[in-house]
């Protein structure tokens, strides 16, 4: 039986437009480069995502995160869920990092990190001895669930509106108790991680390291390690 003949695809100008119109966006944005800071661009995000379907934020999120990653600092990945949420957010762009501390040398020296938070690696309480080493941001970073994986920068994180922040201490009370603690001085708080003989905390909304409702929390080894927004 001969076979069928093959016919060209119809030409559709319409969308061959509205494909080069997004490819020369994106060209220009990236001869734009990045924003001074992770606040600056979580806020213009958290804009720009305003009205949209959950499909259009999936593919405009995935398209500047891998804009993010061909502007931004240099990327450091530790840990598995890491990897997978940095491919999923800015693409095959990392590279991985054996160790926590190869991570965060990496980040001293001009990189970012996103780092797992695993029970086996209390990595996070070094930014209690390093106040330029902060947390800028958390993956995933909706409000439905608990973050997998921390992103580190030389940076100051600032306040978008809707924020929450980490905070570390040695106390050994009952997390309850902590974060009843908490409670009393104005702070709302919920327990992440436990290692090392440190626990890590989320406190809803932006807390300053000097804020003066620390000033009794538990612990004789605490403090605020940075701040990441919500989405």
């Amino acid at each position: 039986m001969p076979p069928k003949p093959l016919t060209e695809p119809q030409a559709d100008a319409e969308r061959l437009a509205l494909d080069r119109a997004v490819a020369e966006a994106v060209r220009q944005r990236v001869v734009a480069g990045r924003r001074p800071t992770p606040d600056a661009d979580a806020i213009a995000l958290r804009r720009l995502l305003t009205d949209t379907t959950p499909a259009a934020t999936a593919v405009v999120r995935a398209v500047l995160g891998r804009i993010d990653a061909a502007t931004g600092a240099p990327l450091i990945v530790w840990g598995s869920a890491s990897q997978m949420l940095a491919a999923d957010r800015f693409g095959l762009t990392a590279r991985t990092a054996v160790e926590p501390e190869q991570a965060l040398t990496a980040v001293r020296n001009g990189a970012r990190a996103l780092m797992d938070l695993t029970s086996g690696k209390a990595w996070w309480g070094r930014l209690l001895a390093e106040p330029a080493l902060r947390v800028v941001a958390a993956l995933p970073d909706d409000r439905h669930g608990q973050p997998r994986a921390l992103m580190i920068q030389r940076t100051e994180p600032g306040p978008t509106g809707d924020d929450r922040t980490f905070w570390v201490t040695d106390s050994p009370l009952p997390d309850a108790r902590i974060v009843e603690t908490l409670g009393v001085a104005g702070l709302a708080a919920s327990p992440l991680i436990a290692a090392g003989g440190l626990k890590l905390f989320m406190l809803a909304g932006y807390v300053q390291t000097e804020d003066g409702r620390l000033a009794s929390a538990p612990g004789s080894l605490s403090g605020v390690i940075g701040a990441a927004p919500l989405f």
